[in-house]
């Protein structure tokens, strides 16, 4: 069996963060996924994609905090942990750079989460309370 060629390790490697970007991964276990050494992943990582290994995991941590500052009403620490960062400090300060506003200026932006549910909230209600059963509907489901 012969060995794959430098791009499919490489994208290996990008599979590797798209999946589990929420987890503290280094560049060198990125490295690993591809079978190649650190300094020749670095190396071959930036010259295919423009951007090192690291960067790369950083913009998709970004990506998925913005969809989730978008798309959720979970707490700006919250979302800090979900997404692999480690500092709310470090997480604000990477995040304003990339999106030229903080994570609580860029939610303002955007409407409430609750606002831009498919499902009517009357539906969710309906639907989402705990079925009302009796004990002799209970007995009942195991016969």
């Amino acid at each position: 069996m012969g060995r794959l060629p430098i791009a499919r390790q490489l994208v290996r490697a990008k599979d590797l963060v798209d999946g589990r970007y929420f987890e503290p991964l280094t560049v060198e276990d990125m490295a690993c996924a591809a079978g190649l050494s650190k300094a020749h992943f670095s190396r071959e990582f930036r010259r295919a994609f423009g951007e090192s290994p690291h960067a790369y995991m950083l913009t998709r941590r970004l990506e998925r905090a913005a969809s989730l500052l978008r798309a959720t009403d979970m707490s700006i620490v919250d979302i800090c942990f979900a997404v692999g960062w480690e500092s709310l400090g470090s997480f604000t300060t990477s995040f304003t750079r990339i999106h030229q506003q903080s994570p609580a200026q860029y939610r303002a932006s955007f409407p409430p989460a609750a606002d831009q549910a498919l499902i009517p909230a009357c539906v969710l209600r309906a639907y989402g309370r705990p079925q009302n059963r009796t004990f002799r509907e209970d007995a009942g489901i195991g016969r």
